[in-house]
């Protein structure tokens, strides 16, 4: 990298970056592109395998109200791993401030980068079960945080039906929601 620049550095930094690259037939050519440095992610899909259901939660997003489409997104529950933290841990403590339930058996599905070509996020997914006796208070996220969360408890078949419906279009749920889908 030849240079980057701090064009933003508000709630995560966005940066230009300058470098050279090499090209199939051995020339450098010079790039620049933008890139926001978001934290690395975490997110589980809470299940209740005894009643076939799943916990989702419902939230205002920016990006898609910017782009003219519905602002409240039907979600698994994620949030930022602090530095240091593990992500296991960084979705036990969000499911329990976003839905109120405590989760079990929190299994690693897989880790990927959900939008590479912009964003330096780096997503870890999961799996956990629940049961509806684990509850330990209402959810809806933390008020200082901005956060104003509706939970859903549905059944795992309505789920995929919002999914089809277009009624679910965040990209980590949809994945999530296969995965148990073909039988993870």
């Amino acid at each position: 990298m030849r240079e980057i620049e701090t064009l933003s550095d508000n709630w995560r930094p966005l940066q230009r970056v300058t470098l050279e690259q090499r090209r199939a037939d051995g020339s450098w050519q010079t790039l620049k592109r933008e890139v926001y440095r978001t934290s690395p992610g975490a997110a589980v899909l809470l299940r209740d395998p005894a009643r076939d259901t799943v916990v989702l939660v419902r939230q205002f997003r920016l990006p898609p109200f910017v782009n003219g489409d519905p602002a409240f997104l039907v979600e698994a529950c994620a949030g930022l791993v602090e530095p240091g933290d593990d992500p296991a841990e960084t979705v036990r403590k969000e499911a329990e401030q976003e839905t109120g339930l405590r989760v079990r058996d929190v299994r690693h599905v897989f880790t990927l980068y959900p939008s590479p070509g912009a964003f330096a996020e780096k997503l870890h997914l999961f799996v956990a079960s629940y049961d509806p006796q684990d509850r330990s208070g209402q959810g809806g996220g933390l008020p200082e945080e901005g956060e104003q969360i509706e939970v859903l408890e549905m059944p795992m078949s309505r789920a995929w039906a919002m999914v089809q419906a277009g009624e679910i279009v965040d990209a980590k749920t949809v994945l999530l929601l296969q995965h148990l889908r073909l039988g993870g």
